[in-house]
């Protein structure tokens, strides 16, 4: 067999050199993300060695990204997405028209012309999908509210550059200032994306929210577990596929509604472990690709343009969204996280790059810029991410507007005057109103004990309290939101949100309003557990090990019946 296979040799060198450096970083207290990145640089086309299949690598990349998406889409909800609209929706449009305006701006400044200016506004605007997950579940946040506001955010931003990649053939001769544009054939095209959009999106959540759950359970029926992954990694793959080529939507959005509507399967937990150790081989081999589009030397030869295109995607962007989410009246820490999430540029950039050069709009610097600035935004991220917390520390403390903001008078973060009593003394304060926390609440109102929500879906709890029930609006790590539950004369303290970086804040913020208040907390990792049952956070609850008590009492129990009847 011939051993200069370039598909073979590029993988061989992406994954040895993405381990090596990867583990360097690690050693230096960096992301590995950065490791991978710079083992791109080492065997792209811009340094010295060997140089790998840069077509082969981008089409790895593709797939990580569709099994990256798939695995979101597991976990991500119809309700999920529909839950967070009212800020994702206006916030993305918003937050895309800044960052597409600056970036026109600052391409007029270097005297390019129109479709230049557009096309690199627009690829400065959308943020990549796959490093926010990284990044989402590196902190284990990606089931947060914040992280569902983060990941719909960039799901709105997928569907608007769908329609843009559709658009811009069209309008290229326009734009190029060599035509003039048919607004007939502009609104006919338009109008077929949307369509195709549509019946896509209508497709799979008709057909299959059905169709897909019940091939599970057939395969599932096999009992075999190699075809049981087959069947995940196909319809993550072929979806995908099959949406571009019948819908024209992207490989990433396909992949994530398939992930959707297979969630609806009782199996939607296995499917998300057997895609797993694919999903991350994948993605590092995207992080490697990108890194070898990049050309080192274009920060020698243009570093005051590098530096203002990323001060755009990771300053400019970052504070229009964060002042858009603080628009909507909700707190600085969903504010922080939403920004450090956008802070940073990826694939669907270089795809309109891409094209951008491809239909004489964009200049050949513009490409070694975008793909600076994302690979130097994509380096920085995770930085973005560990600061967020402190800086939102640092603001409340210097800032008299921030905490005027933080507290300012909002119907939804305190309860009615109205409210009765009961729910005002003894009752149970429950953080968190998702799968989990709406479970427990129906076992408290079957057994009538009084309890009041804390939420930061603001939608929710506007839901809940016309329902009649009590809820409040704010982040339950900070004292206000946790005195309007009147935690001060609570019973209990059950803690049934996944965001696990606050949970000791919120037992920490509770205890020191009532000291002698019991408390129950949700967590699914055994370090987090051991973490908290070491600082006697009161009853911790771990996913596998309830359910394994749950299992191994049914056993004894049943057994034991078996035995006595004998």
């Amino acid at each position: 067999m011939p051993h200069s296979v370039s598909l073979i040799s590029t993988v061989a060198a992406g994954l040895g050199l993405a381990l090596v450096f990867g583990f360097l970083a690690s050693c230096i207290r960096l992301p590995a993300l950065v490791g991978y990145l710079l083992a791109g640089v080492v065997i792209g086309p811009f340094t010295p060695g060997f140089v790998a299949d840069a077509e082969i690598a981008a089409q790895l990349a593709e797939i990580g990204v569709m099994l990256l998406m798939f695995g979101v889409g597991l976990h991500f909800s119809l309700d999920d997405l529909l839950a967070v609209r009212k800020i994702a929706l206006p916030g993305a449009i918003v937050q895309m028209a800044v960052a597409t305006a600056l970036g026109m701006g600052l391409a007029w400044l270097w005297g390019w012309n129109l479709g230049g200016a557009l096309v690199f506004g627009l690829s400065l605007s959308v943020a990549s999908t796959v490093v926010l997950l990284r990044a989402l579940e590196s902190r284990g946040v990606l089931d947060s509210f914040n992280g569902r506001i983060a990941v719909g955010w960039l799901v709105v931003e997928d569907l608007a550059m769908v329609l843009v990649l559709v658009l811009l053939p069209p309008l290229g001769g326009w734009l190029a200032g060599s035509q003039v544009a048919d607004a007939n054939v502009l609104w006919k095209t338009l109008g077929l994306t949307l369509l195709q959009v549509g019946g896509f999106v209508a497709l799979m959540l008709i057909v299959g929210r059905r169709l897909f759950p019940w091939l599970l359970w057939q395969v599932q029926r096999t009992g075999s577990r190699e075809l049981f992954t087959l069947c995940v990694v196909a319809a993550a793959v072929s979806i995908a596929v099959g949406s571009t080529a019948l819908f024209g939507v992207s490989f990433a959005l396909g992949a994530f509604f398939a992930g959707m509507v297979m969630r609806e399967s009782e199996f939607s937990h296995r499917a998300a472990e057997e895609s797993l150790p694919l999903r991350d081989a994948f993605a590092v081999l995207f992080f490697v690709s990108v890194g070898m589009l990049f050309d080192p030397w274009v920060l020698l030869e243009r570093p005051l343009q590098v530096l203002a295109v990323v001060g755009i995607i990771v300053v400019g962007k970052s504070m229009a969204a964060a002042a858009l989410v603080l628009a909507f009246r909700y707190p600085l820490n969903t504010a922080l996280t939403v920004s450090a999430s956008l802070a940073q540029i990826g694939e669907f950039s270089f795809i309109l790059v891409g094209m951008g050069s491809s239909l004489g709009l964009l200049p050949r610097e513009g490409q070694s810029l975008v793909l600076a600035g994302a690979l130097i935004s994509i380096a920085l991220n995770p930085a973005a991410f560990y600061f967020a917390e402190p800086m939102q520390r640092w603001i409340l403390a210097r800032s008299a507007l921030a905490r005027r903001m933080e507290a300012r008078d909002d119907p939804m973060a305190e309860l009615p005057t109205h409210t009765e009593p009961k729910y005002l003394a003894q009752q149970v304060v429950l953080v968190g109103y998702g799968r989990v926390g709406r479970r427990i609440a129906a076992a408290m109102q079957a057994h009538h004990i009084p309890f009041v929500v804390a939420e930061q879906n603001r939608e929710t709890v506007e839901r809940l309290r016309a329902e009649g029930m009590a809820a409040v609006f704010g982040d339950a790590s900070e004292p206000a939101t946790l005195i309007q539950a009147h935690i001060a004369r609570a019973r209990m303290l059950v803690i049934a949100t996944p965001d696990s970086l606050n949970v000791r804040q919120m037992i920490s913020v509770a205890r020191a309003l009532n000291p002698t208040i019991e408390t129950a907390v949700r967590t699914h990792s055994e370090a987090e557990a051991r973490l908290l049952n070491e600082e006697q956070a009161g009853r911790v609850f771990l996913g596998e090990q309830e359910l394994a008590q749950s299992m191994a009492r049914h056993v004894v129990e049943r057994t034991s019946a078996a035995a006595a009847a004998h």
